[in-house]
């Protein structure tokens, strides 16, 4: 597997780059909810659906989180746009027995109090509009390794327009409150702050 780098040269211009990008293509960005600051490894539970969704993370990161960015993604894509790598980026393949060194590796980056780990725990890109989340079995190994020594944080990732001209972008932000350990639970529990997190934007008007 490849594990995560963080170039001096490479990863502060992504962190530029997101913010600048971010700013350009979407009329509104908004953060609704926050964190309460633990001194805790930070697992980012997220929907997967856009390009964009790495570089929202990173920006959440950037506002919020303030931790050490690093995020999974497919060895394959990751070989072709080596560049990721030297920005947090480690490997994953799922049709190999190198899944589990990856899942150890993501475990032991949640030791750190300095890191964040990113995971799309659906493991493909869906429509917004699924409201429903089946977390894919890696997820309940890493919890099982670090259970009670990390901040499980849930992003919901929604898009919307109104009447504006350009979409407007919108982070709904939760600590989650269930034993980490119950990854059934966990995933009760995102699936009800994702619907929650609908049902708030259906409020917004702007």
């Amino acid at each position: 597997m490849l594990k995560a780098k963080h170039n001096f040269i490479i990863h502060p211009f992504f962190k530029w780059y997101a913010d600048i990008i971010i700013k350009r293509h979407f009329g509104t960005v908004r953060i609704i909810g926050g964190i309460e600051e633990k001194n805790l490894p930070i697992l980012l539970i997220s929907n997967h659906i856009s390009w964009w969704d790495g570089f929202w993370a990173m920006y959440i990161n950037i506002k919020m989180l303030h931790r050490k960015f690093h995020f999974m993604m497919l060895e394959e894509q990751l070989r072709k746009f080596w560049f990721f790598n030297y920005t947090g980026g480690f490997s994953v393949s799922k049709k190999s027995k190198s899944i589990i060194e990856t899942l150890h590796y993501t475990a032991e980056l949640l030791t750190n109090n300095e890191n964040m780990v990113l995971i799309f725990p659906q493991g493909e890109i869906q429509s917004q509009h699924n409201q429903h989340f089946q977390f894919e079995k890696g997820l309940e190994r890493i919890l099982n390794e670090k259970a009670d020594k990390i901040q499980i944080m849930f992003l919901a990732n929604l898009v919307d327009y109104f009447s504006n001209r350009k979409p407007g972008i919108y982070f709904h932000l939760q600590e989650n409150s269930m034993p980490v350990s119950d990854i059934a639970g966990l995933q009760h529990q995102y699936n009800h702050f994702y619907a929650q997190s609908v049902e708030k934007q259906k409020q917004f008007n702007v």
